[in-house]
Parts: structure tokens; C-alpha cells; sequence
């Protein structure tokens, strides 16, 4: 086991429980298309990749109708949806531990980076964080990977193997990988062991608390 200078953060399914919130903005977006979802494990499968792909993904939308759909679950959720979430227990314990330890926290998210920012300081957490990256409202920096780089290059990082990525999806783990730094699943969000292991994770953990082992 590593220990990392720097930990970037994925946000729904690592920092928060935001299930509620992207559930029903999607549940509000399908309703658009006259699709009733009421399959709560499918809708959960919306939380952690980019929305375009998961639409076109797992319920067959063109390119052109996932983008349009965007735009419902954005009417939903930027008033509402987007406090229907919590902050895991244990996770600004945490935080607290790894700044006290002189490491670099970096939120690392496929939420459009507004969006990301908004949460992160209605949950009273941005003094945690040196930078909150995510992608764009157009669109642009669509992908985990695309998040990741442009993060490393805002915070001017030049070594990655002293980077740790943590994410509960496949999407954090190969985000990381093709970034070029190691990446921690976690399975106390939405991701499955065999979805991380699948993914290759170089590393798997239960808790929280298990984070701090990397400092």
C-alpha cells in the first residue's frame, strides 16, 4: 500500500448521498418521454457517470435526446433536486484528518462543475478543499478522464503516482487510469466490488475511515 500527497474526490456516491436528488431529476426527465420508471435500481444507475451516456445508455436516447433530456433533469434538479442529498457520515471527519496531515484534497466529479461547487458550500465543506473541478455546463469535459486532467493541470500536478483518485463507479476507476494515477474504490456509495474489480481499482475499501490508511 501507497501513501498520496494528493486525494482527488469523486462527489455523488463518495462525498454525498445524492440519490434522492438525481433519482427524481431523472424520474422528472423521463416523465418528458412518457416513460414511468419506477425500478429504483435501475435509476441508480444514473449516479455517477456523465448523464448523456446513462440515457442513451439504458434507455436507448439518440445523442440528440440525452442532451435534451439533460436539460429536463436540469430543471428538476438545479431547485431542488440538488438538496435532496446528504454528506456521508464520517466523510468531513475525515477530511479534517487528511488536511491536518498536510495532503491536497481535489473534488474530481462528472457533476457540472456549478452544480458541484454550489453543493460542496451548502454542505459547509469547501475550506477542506483546494480545488473543485467538474465538467461543463455545455457539456465540455464530458468524461471522468477529461475531469481528471483538467484538474491536474489547474492544481499544476507534475507527479501522479502521488495521486490517489477515489470514486465508488467504474468510471472513477478507468477516469484514473487512462489520467495515469491509481484510484481507490469504495463501496459504501453506489458501485459494486465486482463493478471496481471489473474496472481494475488498485485498491478496494468498506469505510470511510479506511481512507486515512493511505496518509
Amino acid at each position: 500500500m501507497k501513501t498520496y500527497d494528493t486525494f482527488f474526490f469523486d462527489l455523488d456516491g463518495t462525498i454525498t448521498d445524492s440519490a434522492p436528488g438525481i433519482i427524481n431529476s431523472v424520474v422528472y426527465a423521463l416523465k418528458k418521454y412518457g416513460i414511468e420508471e419506477t425500478d429504483y435500481r435501475k435509476l441508480c444507475r444514473f449516479i455517477g457517470p456523465p448523464l448523456t451516456v446513462s440515457f442513451q445508455e439504458y434507455y436507448g436516447f439518440s445523442r440528440e435526446q440525452s442532451q435534451e433530456a439533460v436539460v429536463y433533469y436540469r430543471e428538476y434538479y438545479t431547485d431542488k433536486g440538488i438538496f435532496e442529498n446528504s454528506v456521508y457520515d464520517g466523510f468531513e471527519d475525515a477530511a479534517k484528518k487528511l488536511k491536518q496531515a498536510g495532503k491536497k484534497l481535489i473534488v474530481a466529479t462528472s457533476k457540472p462543475e456549478p452544480f458541484a461547487r454550489k453543493i460542496i458550500d451548502y454542505f459547509s465543506l469547501t475550506s477542506y478543499f483546494d480545488y473543485i473541478a467538474g465538467m461543463e455546463l455545455d457539456g465540455g469535459r464530458g468524461t471522468k478522464t477529461e475531469v481528471i486532467l483538467y484538474a491536474l493541470e489547474k492544481c499544476m500536478i507534475q507527479d501522479r503516482s502521488r495521486v490517489l483518485m477515489v470514486g465508488d463507479r467504474e468510471h472513477d476507476v478507468l477516469g484514473a487510469k487512462e489520467a495515469g494515477i491509481d484510484c481507490l474504490g469504495v463501496l459504501y456509495g453506489f458501485g459494486t466490488c465486482e463493478e471496481l474489480k471489473t474496472a481494475g481499482a488498485s485498491y478496494i475499501i468498506e469505510t470511510i475511515d479506511e481512507i486515512l490508511d493511505f496518509i
